[in-house]
């Protein structure tokens, strides 16, 4: 699903008098859906570690919001690439949706199924095998093989993923929450699923929530919460939100003619 942005990046009105904040002396770079765009990520870790050397003094994290896999050409990649990540920094990874599908995969035919149908098959294929051989497999035939064909050390690595984190004035989260349900009951399925009921919520919400799992052309902060799925499978934006105290940066790993290319947006008070 895909809904147009309508407000300008950071243009709403908080959602407070006072502009939310970060801890003092702590940076938190949020990373949206990568979906196994490995080019996009890898220029954003990049351009994450010189902005971070750049800024000074702080006790940095990383939080990735999920979604890490299908869609895109290398799942199997971007899954390496961030689990070195985490043990070079402090790096948090969320659940997100496609994870839970892949996962379940494993114990259910049917879930296998629609998982394929959702970005599963160039998942599959990241991990070495072919679409000619592939394309010979039935269903079956591919659920007996897919413990063969994913290592037990990235199934172990996804299902280790952790569901929301809070920093501060901020949440973040894969979805985002039930606007009804206080944090410490939240479920797992709306935090990994949820889209109307929270997208639609205007009034404030226990923190400010950065999310992802719901495609805009641009970041979406509508004061009680903050967008950042960009769609990088699709658009070639993949984004990365930089908070710290009450600032909010951009910064973008984008695929155009010219190569991929690194957009950061001015600090915002």
């Amino acid at each position: 699903m895909v809904l147009k942005a309508v407000k300008k990046l950071f243009g709403s009105k908080p959602q407070k008098s006072a502009l939310p904040r970060i801890p003092d002396g702590e940076r938190y770079y949020v990373v949206g859906d990568i979906h196994g765009r490995r080019d996009l990520f890898d220029a954003l870790v990049d351009a994450i570690e010189e902005d971070d050397r750049a800024s000074g003094s702080a006790k940095t994290t990383v939080v990735l919001l999920g979604d890490l896999v299908d869609r895109g050409a290398d799942s199997a990649g971007v899954i390496k690439r961030a689990r070195k990540w985490g043990k070079q920094r402090e790096v948090h990874y969320l659940a997100g949706n496609h994870e839970e599908m892949f996962l379940e995969s494993f114990e259910d035919k049917d879930v296998l199924r629609h998982f394929l149908k959702h970005g599963g098959r160039e998942t599959i294929l990241s991990y070495g095998l072919s679409a000619k051989e592939y394309n010979k497999l039935s269903l079956g035939e591919l659920y007996e093989m897919l413990p063969s064909i994913v290592p037990a050390k990235d199934r172990k690595f996804l299902e280790d993923f952790e569901e929301m984190i809070v920093a501060g004035d901020y949440l973040f989260v894969h979805a985002g929450i039930n606007p009804k349900v206080p944090l410490e009951e939240q479920s797992r399925k709306d935090m990994l699923w949820i889209r109307d009921r929270f997208l639609s919520h205007e009034g404030p919400l226990p923190k400010v929530v950065v999310h992802g799992h719901t495609i805009f052309d641009e970041v979406m902060d509508c004061g009680n919460r903050i967008g950042i799925d960009t769609g990088a499978f699709r658009s070639g934006v993949l984004t990365a939100l930089a908070l710290e105290g009450s600032t909010r940066r951009t910064i973008q790993a984008i695929d155009n003619e010219d190569g991929i290319t690194i957009s950061a947006e001015e600090t915002v008070e």
